[in-house]
């Protein structure tokens, strides 16, 4: 299981969460005062497990219909906001304030999370 406070100690987190297969939110960890609520967590986590399924049926299309390789099996994703970016992988992610996202540290930390949660 993801260590949600190892997230939440990343600069920057606002909200740390997993998700289940289907998207529904599982556990999640939000900075006080935070304008992020549970409500909100879970549709991140039904967009983000909806993203994955596109995103893996395009790179399985694009690897059949080229000579293109390694673009499958899609990990996760990083999706930039205004204020926020979210970022995923496989079933745990974490909410960044933009101005001090460290996107690098993200990634290193959800894969050490070990991402299927």
């Amino acid at each position: 299981m993801a260590d949600l406070d190892q997230l939440m100690n990343l600069a920057g987190a606002e909200a740390a969460f997993t998700m289940s297969s289907r998207g529904e939110l599982k556990e999640s960890k939000i900075v006080d005062g935070s304008r992020i609520n549970k409500t909100a967590l879970d549709l991140l986590a039904h967009m983000c497990i909806a993203n994955m399924s596109i995103a893996t049926m395009q790179a399985r299309g694009w690897e059949t219909q080229s000579d293109a390789q390694g673009f499958y099996p899609i990990e996760g994703f990083t999706l930039v906001g205004m204020d926020w970016s979210a970022v995923t992988n496989g079933r745990v992610g974490v909410i960044l304030n933009n101005n001090v996202a460290d996107y690098e540290a993200a990634n290193a930390a959800l894969a050490a999370a070990g991402g299927a949660a």
